[in-house]
């Protein structure tokens, strides 16, 4: 009994020493070393590869999406190991081939846990292990042509981008390599890799920006997979700065460095890069490309670190960013390309169509996803995929509605707006994108109160986007051509207001960042009247500008109608100059000028002027502009009120521009010269269709007469058009006070109007 009872508290003790011991791991942060989970366990799970493997024929699109990238990965395991020194920019064959190695790896780590074969197994130790023998030798990227440069690629972003890629890879093979096999690449490879483009590069992962916010994933996602806490904690809450730390300077490009660490992380990239209706203060072509780390790793991080509720972090954030990114794309599903941006890119890029899956799996279940992802043609190789294309088989989609809707800027949303105004008629939609914003940090443009509008068949009034050949190696290796800051940025390349020949403010970075444009109001309640205003203060010293929009849908238009009323109040004489940046060819006028056809000037030396050929320059004899152009198959007419002193340019794009990096657009400038008030108005009509099939033009004239200013005060501005055929109205809007309630009483020449609210609209 003696013994036994010996026995018994050696056990006890025993028991009591683990105890200590687990406590002690816990403690530690090393969880996933002591109770290792099964992987994967960051996009894709163990439990959900059994669920794809059973159901797989309830999911053709799914299906495909295996079929597809099995025939992609074969080839690519055929080619062999490719990892080469590297050495070119973006475009050039290092870079194109360390690119595709990262997609290969992940779409291979899915494959190989979807089908069980070993060989795409295989194939990623073999690749890992190339590089892990590889980067310890890597110093700098020989360009050495970026503010944070890499090591595999030219700068430390695309490097991030391969760790967020490649550590799924990792993931999807974990418990089939060796143990000795881990140690070695987490030691030689994915450690070393984290703390580059984190510890080694500050500049680069501790501050707000969509770089940043691909480092804070990377590391937090490999991090996750090695069950590093370490890597966790410096990706969600930035680096540890010692209080001698010093933050770096805002450059031009508006590189942001914030020292202390609750400004930096993803944490704080979810805190400050986005409004709270889910805008991202970039812009949607940068909020598409950053969409994947943000999703990614909270989709990670949901999967194994539930206690963060990272999908319901500010009132679920991230699913809204998603749902306003689909709100920012026209009829065609493209982006709004405002600020700095690619034209053409889409919803249909690989961003959105993760998102998509991964919000409709895992958040949303809304049917109107599944059509998006019906239109994008493609789903995910994981289980949000697979969801998504087992509940389109199941024919659970309805339509997606893109609504008018205003998206607020700034972290608070009290930084200004996008307003987006949708007007249909007969399944034709005319859109209007109408910024009012923050600046958007170093990618933003200087073009408080611009507007684009675009049509079923895309632009109608354009936005220039950026000027940039993204990844084409013979335009400066894909990165921004210095006329993005000559042009692009500059304020006459947009369709607002340019004074004394000179961009808001300067085109001077830090100024611009420091202010907004505002809201004065925005109200789409009426379907038939749906109508934006904004004010701006800042873009030029001591000068007030107050711009309206309103899509106007009446029996009397074909299409429905933009209404733009521009108010410019000055404290000194000036030349006030508005662009129309029209897409397509022009067919007429009503008014005269002359065509400098034999040798043209520049419209000015610089701020973007110096870009510009003079074509031609007229002036309106009765006090009205009509001119009409032809795009994709419409015709289009804007009718605009200029005082007879106003002067009409018509500019092109093209100048002072010897490597052809520019397109060679053309634009309709309204001049006021030595004004200190002045009102623009300008109506467009969309009308009519031709078919260089049938030949037969079909409405190529509008309905709109005449539109002239009736009365201009502080309190009001009143516009008065009407159409050939005698339908007349008046729209007056109250200039300072924007609340719902309040009277207004306004007697011009010809009649007495009263009304109550914001503004109206008078028909006869």
């Amino acid at each position: 009994m003696k013994q036994k009872a010996l026995h018994i508290k050696d056990v006890i003790h025993q028991r009591w020493l683990v105890n200590c011991v687990l406590i002690s791991i816990l403690m530690s942060g090393g969880v996933a070393s002591l109770f290792a989970q099964k992987h994967p366990l960051l996009i894709l799970k163990k439990q959900e590869v059994n669920i794809i493997r059973k159901n797989a024929a309830k999911a053709p699109l799914f299906q495909q999406v295996v079929a597809n990238n099995k025939a992609i990965v074969d080839q690519e395991i055929k080619l062999g190991v490719q990892v080469p020194v590297p050495k070119d920019m973006a475009g050039g064959y290092t870079h194109e081939r360390h690119k595709q190695n990262f997609f290969v790896l992940q779409k291979a780590g899915n494959l190989f846990q979807i089908t069980g074969n070993e060989k795409y197994a295989r194939y990623i130790r073999d690749v890992l292990l190339a590089y892990a023998k590889l980067y310890p030798k890597l110093g700098l990227h020989p360009t050495k042509r970026s503010y944070a440069t890499g090591k595999i690629f030219w700068q430390c972003l695309n490097d991030a981008n391969w760790l967020v890629y490649v550590s799924q890879a990792y993931d999807c093979v974990y418990d089939w390599l060796k143990p000795e096999e881990r140690r070695l690449l987490e030691t030689q490879l994915f450690r070393p890799f984290a703390d580059f483009i984190s510890i080694k590069n500050p500049q680069f992962f501790n501050r707000i920006h969509n770089h940043s916010t691909w480092g804070n994933a990377a590391v937090g996602m490999i991090g996750l997979v090695m069950g590093d806490q370490e890597l966790i904690k410096r990706a969600l809450y930035g680096l540890q700065w010692k209080k001698s730390d010093q933050a770096q300077k805002d450059d031009d490009d508006g590189l942001i460095t914030l020292p202390n660490q609750k400004k930096a992380g993803f944490f704080a990239q979810l805190d400050h890069a986005f409004s709270p209706d889910g805008y991202y203060t970039e812009g949607p072509y940068y909020q598409r490309y950053a969409i994947s780390p943000f999703i990614l790793f909270a989709k990670a991080l949901e999967n194994n670190r539930p206690d963060l509720k990272i999908f319901q972090y500010r009132n679920g954030l991230l699913k809204k960013a998603v749902y306003a990114l689909l709100y920012q794309t026209d009829h065609q599903g493209l982006f709004f390309p405002i600020n700095d941006a690619q034209k053409g890119m889409s919803f249909k890029s690989r961003e959105l169509i993760s998102a998509v899956d991964i919000i409709y799996e895992s958040q949303a279940k809304d049917p109107s996803l599944l059509s998006i992802a019906t239109q994008q043609g493609k789903v995910t190789l994981d289980y949000s995929g697979f969801v998504v294309a087992h509940d389109i088989y199941q024919k659970k989609a309805t339509p997606f509605i893109r609504k008018s809707i205003e998206l607020r800027d700034g972290k608070n949303g009290d930084e200004g707006a996008l307003g987006i105004l949708r007007s249909s008629k007969n399944d034709q939609e005319i859109c209007l994108a109408f910024k009012y914003t923050a600046q958007g940090l170093g990618h933003g443009h200087y073009d408080k109160l611009s507007y684009s509008l675009y049509g079923n068949q895309g632009e109608i009034v354009q936005d220039y986007g950026a000027a940039r050949w993204v990844n084409i190696d013979q335009k400066q290796g894909g990165r921004y051509l210095p006329e993005n800051k000559t042009w692009a940025k500059q304020t006459i390349a947009h369709n607002t207001v340019t004074i004394n020949e000179k961009s808001h403010f300067k085109g001077h970075f830090k100024t611009g960042n420091a202010h907004h444009a505002d809201k004065y109001f925005f109200d789409v309640s009426n379907p038939d009247f749906q109508i934006v205003s904004a004010k701006d203060v800042h873009a030029y010293p001591g000068v007030k500008m107050h711009r309206t929009l309103a899509l106007l849908n009446d029996p009397s238009f074909d299409k429905p109608i933009l209404i733009d009323v521009f108010q410019v109040d000055a404290p000194q004489a000036s030349q006030l100059d508005l662009p129309l940046w029209f897409q397509g060819q022009l067919l007429n006028t009503n008014f005269e000028y002359q065509a400098q056809t034999q040798q043209q000037t520049t419209l000015g030396s610089q701020f973007g002027y110096q870009h510009l050929w003079k074509e031609a320059v007229g002036k309106s004899s009765t006090d009205q502009a009509k001119f009409t152009w032809f795009h994709r198959g419409e015709f289009f007419t804007a009718t605009s009120w200029v005082p007879n002193q106003d002067e009409l340019i018509f500019a092109r794009l093209g100048a002072n521009d010897p490597s052809f990096n520019l397109r060679r657009d053309p634009a309709l400038i309204i001049r006021k010269k030595d004004q200190k008030k002045a009102v623009f108005i300008t109506i467009i009509e969309p009308h009519g269709t031709y078919s260089p099939v049938n030949e037969v033009p079909l409405k190529p004239y509008g309905q709109l007469d005449k539109v002239k200013l009736i009365h201009q005060s502080d309190q009001y501005t009143a516009v008065e058009f009407n159409t050939s055929k005698g339908k007349r109205w008046t729209f007056i809007i109250a200039n300072n006070n924007n609340h719902l309630k309040t009277r207004h009483h306004l007697k011009t020449q010809n009649k007495t109007f009263r009304w109550q609210g914001l503004y109206h609209l008078f028909k006869y």
